[in-house]
């Protein structure tokens, strides 16, 4: 650089705009990458159900109150997801009430 301050600080100021011009363009360029993937993600199916869930209840503790098929219309609130073999303990060991509606217990063969 010159020993000119004004050379110096127009130097600089320049290189501040080509920086500014530099940032936008990459935030465009990042807004555009948010933009396909968000069409991408949108295309995608949602996951299946789980085969099993555990309906909580509302207290402090969250304690399971009642133990469904994953895909039960009854099942609401907070949800836990559940294998086999959980399902089978939470209804066998543990007592948790089956769903009435979609009757896990059958469909685990513990009737």
């Amino acid at each position: 650089m010159s020993d000119n301050p004004s050379a110096r600080l127009e130097a600089l100021r320049f290189l501040l705009r080509v920086q500014e011009r530099d940032l936008e363009r990459t935030r465009r360029w990042i807004a555009a990458e948010e933009g396909r993937a968000a069409e991408v993600a949108a295309r995608r199916p949602p996951p299946p159900p789980p085969e099993w869930v555990a309906e909580r209840g509302i207290s402090a503790n969250r304690e399971p109150i009642a133990i469904h098929a994953g895909a039960c219309s009854m099942a609401r609130g907070k949800l836990q997801a559940l294998t086999r073999e959980q399902a089978v303990e939470a209804l066998a060991v543990h007592g948790i009430r089956p769903c009435q509606l979609c009757r896990p217990d059958t469909d685990l063969g513990l009737l």
